[in-house]
Order: C-alpha cells, then structure tokens, then sequence
C-alpha cells in the first residue's frame, strides 16, 4: 500500500517517480553478462555452447544490480526536516563545541536550563 498525499507528517509519502528504469536497467545488465559469460565460458567453436552458466550469470546480475539501484533510491531520499532538531540528547550536529546549538533546552556545558 502506497500513502497518498494526505500522509500524515513522518510516513513515507508517494514514490519518486522512478517507473520500471531500475528494473530495465538491471534487465539489460544482466542480457549483458549472461551473454558474455556464456560466450567466453564456451572457450572455442569445437564445445558446447554453456547457456547455463549464461543464465545462472545474468539472475545473479539481475538480482545483484537491481538491489543497488534500489538502495541508492532509498538513500537518496532526504530525512524529514524534524529529524534534525535537537531534542533532549543534543541531537544537533554541527555546532561549534562551546557554543549554542540551538537547542532551547539545554546550555554549551550540558547543563539542563530548567
């Protein structure tokens, strides 16, 4: 089930728009290295054609890529914006040490201000 844009805020939100590119572009790498592998693991004109290793390859391949194509989408994806507030641990990276990090609770020490 994919959300819709009535999502409410932190849930993931509707597909990037990728289509079936991950899913061809693996298909075709994978054409690619079936074929090779089966071509060269023939090792001549005189023996049998090795289409088996060619296919064995070319799921691997499939499998393969189009799992690294699929976590590169998943990780290209941004964090929501309240991710990144401080709350509670400092949550705030990148402050300079001994000063304010914007983090309306707690003080550069590490002391709460309550």
């Amino acid at each position: 089930m994919v959300d819709g844009p009535s999502s409410p805020s932190g849930t993931q939100g509707p597909p990037a728009g990728y289509g079936n590119v991950p899913v061809i572009f693996s298909a075709v790498l994978a054409a690619v290295a079936g074929m090779a592998v089966a071509v060269f693991s023939t090792g001549g004109t005189e023996r049998e054609f090795r289409w088996e290793l060619g296919l064995a390859a070319a799921c691997a391949t499939f499998i393969v890529s189009l799992l690294i194509f699929l976590l590169l989408i998943i990780t290209s994806r941004p964090n929501p914006e309240e991710l990144g507030k401080g709350t509670g641990i400092k949550r705030s990276f990148g402050s300079l040490p001994d000063t304010a990090d914007g983090d309306d609770r707690f003080r550069p020490d590490g002391t709460d201000q309550r």
